[in-house]
């Protein structure tokens, strides 16, 4: 009798493929070549913002939830099959190709790495923004849904204090928690749904949580500009997006790849330093 082949790649082996990934990423893609996957990525994360405003629009509060979480999964999800370049999403895979061993000839191409998706991603969802604007005419709900999101993620500015600051920043690591355990659980699957059922899930919970995941705001402050909603770029990205940001590359190398790498037998460990 034939033993049917595992839906699913097992937990131990999951930082592994994300650590060779990674590092066959930074040997193979060029800067121009991530910079142009980076902006991809920024227009499917807009496009994900963009269709959980839409599908969110005048339902109740727990279905409002549930349906903006389904619509941002989407733009998460064309991210993963599409292999486009995350901010968030390098928050795991980087440290994991770091934890393989002494790799400090790759520490300055990592920094370079992480600065070209962050800025990619942002020009990414800004033209996004900017392209949906000239070419949609959407009626005031979504005006007054942009609206209140935007309340939520100005939420510490409108407290002004460093303290705040930082609380943006710890809600920025709770987010890429789950976004990091997403790409995680889609590095699990085997098949199409076998990704996307645990991306939904862990999109879901960081969207209804509120947590400040900085590639998403990217994409509702870039849909949010255009319609004369919002705090501006400068006070988005200084209190939102910035704080956010560093928040989200410590959730995602402290909350998921350190411990899941600190959980590997010793003798795996040792069999991926090894390796070229």
């Amino acid at each position: 009798m034939t033993t049917p082949q595992p839906q699913y790649l097992s937990a131990d082996h999951v930082l592994e493929e994300m650590a060779d990934f990674g590092a066959r990423r930074l040997r193979r893609t060029s800067f121009p070549q991530l910079l142009v996957l980076a902006l991809l990525a920024g227009m499917f994360i807009g496009a994900g913002a963009l269709f959980s405003v839409l599908l969110s629009v005048g339902a109740g509060p727990g279905a409002r939830n549930v349906l903006a979480g389904l619509g941002f999964s989407a733009g998460f999800f064309f991210v993963v099959l599409s292999e486009a370049a995350l901010f968030t999403e390098a928050n795991v895979v980087m440290p994991a190709v770091l934890l393989r061993g002494p790799r400090r000839h790759l520490l300055g191409r990592i920094t370079s790495f992480w600065l070209i998706v962050g800025v990619g991603n942002l020009l990414g969802a800004w033209a996004f923004g900017q392209l949906v604007h000239v070419a949609q005419l959407y009626g005031p709900e979504v005006r007054d849904g942009l609206s209140e999101i935007m309340t939520k993620k100005m939420a510490y500015a409108e407290l002004g204090s460093t303290g705040a600051w930082f609380r943006a920043a710890a809600s920025g690591i709770l987010a890429n928690a789950f976004v990091g355990m997403a790409a995680f659980f889609a590095t699990m699957g085997r098949t199409i749904v076998g990704k996307y059922v645990p991306v939904f899930l862990a999109v879901t919970l960081f969207v209804t949580a509120n947590f400040q995941h900085s590639p998403a705001n990217m994409g509702y402050f870039a849909l949010a500009m255009p319609h004369g909603v919002g705090p501006g770029w400068l006070p988005a990205l200084g209190w939102n997006i910035v704080p956010v940001g560093l928040g989200n590359m410590l959730g995602g190398a402290l909350l998921v790849a350190l411990p899941f790498w600190y959980a590997l037998p010793p003798e795996t460990r040792r069999e991926v330093r090894d390796r070229d």
